[in-house]
């Protein structure tokens, strides 16, 4: 009881995830074709060897399903962990792939997208659509509905074994990530104070041209420094030398008649 309880809050705590996967399902194939294609052709092989990476090659810490089935832990895992490994991508491939997704979450409180989400909720929709179809063909033994409910069945083995393959890749790409095997890192982020963010009155600057300051307003370096600008010093500005000038200093205004 206490390990359902136990189940149901890893659960809920994986909804409350707040980091994303490196690349969607959408954009696996793009990020990584060859990976993607190796996927899509062996996929027990890729789920083992994912599976034994995810542990970082320490097969002492397998668990059947990492834990998250119920027969985890009862299947002599600590005698012969790599039989077991093998056992369980043969064997049960949906649950090895999806175990391994679920530790990857764990480990990074990575959560999935809502496109991820609908592409993993049309392909079981899919299969349990061709499922119906095969139960109501048989049933009813109409060759319409036996060529339709093999159509179906070839789809959804086709959607299946793509969605599989984006899934592994993607967990693939997430461990290189991990393990820093990407090339040189992008573009370091700008200072914090460089950032630009809506507390700050005005956007930063940087990768930009400076600006160029409207004209007369306010002139740069103002005010000016000492020796410039108004009032003038003592001996230079307006007017020179005083007022009235000179010249009108002589003789008496109005001139004296004659």
């Amino acid at each position: 009881m206490a390990t359902s309880n136990d189940k149901l809050q890893k659960m809920e705590l994986r909804q409350n995830y707040q980091n994303l996967w490196h690349t969607d399902l959408m954009h696996t194939v793009t990020q990584d074709p060859p990976y993607c294609c190796f996927s899509c052709l062996c996929g027990p092989c890729v789920s083992y060897l994912l599976r034994k990476r995810a542990l970082y090659n320490d097969m002492s810490r397998y668990v059947c399903c990492a834990g998250y089935m119920p027969c985890s832990g009862k299947c002599g895992e600590s005698k012969c962990p790599e039989v077991c490994l093998a056992t369980e991508v043969f064997c049960c491939f949906a649950n090895s792939v999806a175990s391994t997704r679920f530790l990857l979450q764990d480990e990074f409180n990575i959560q999935t997208t809502a496109c991820d989400n609908c592409i993993i909720g049309f392909m079981f929709c899919l299969s349990q659509l061709a499922c119906i179809f095969s139960l109501v063909a048989c049933i009813v033994g109409s060759d319409e509905l036996q060529e339709a409910s093999q159509i179906l069945n070839l789809l959804a083995d086709l959607v299946y074994c793509t969605v599989c393959a984006c899934m592994q890749t993607q967990h693939k790409v997430e461990m290189d990530k991990r393990d820093g095997k990407f090339g040189p890192q992008p573009m370091a982020v700008p200072p914090h104070q460089q950032m630009s963010r809506i507390d700050q009155p005005y956007p930063a600057t940087v990768g930009y041209p400076p600006q160029q300051q409207a004209y007369g307003y306010p002139p740069q370096g103002y005010p000016p420094p000492q020796g410039q600008g108004y009032p003038p010093p003592q001996g230079q500005g307006y007017p020179a030398g005083g007022y009235p000038p000179p010249a009108y200093n002589q003789g008496h205004y109005p001139p004296p008649t004659h």
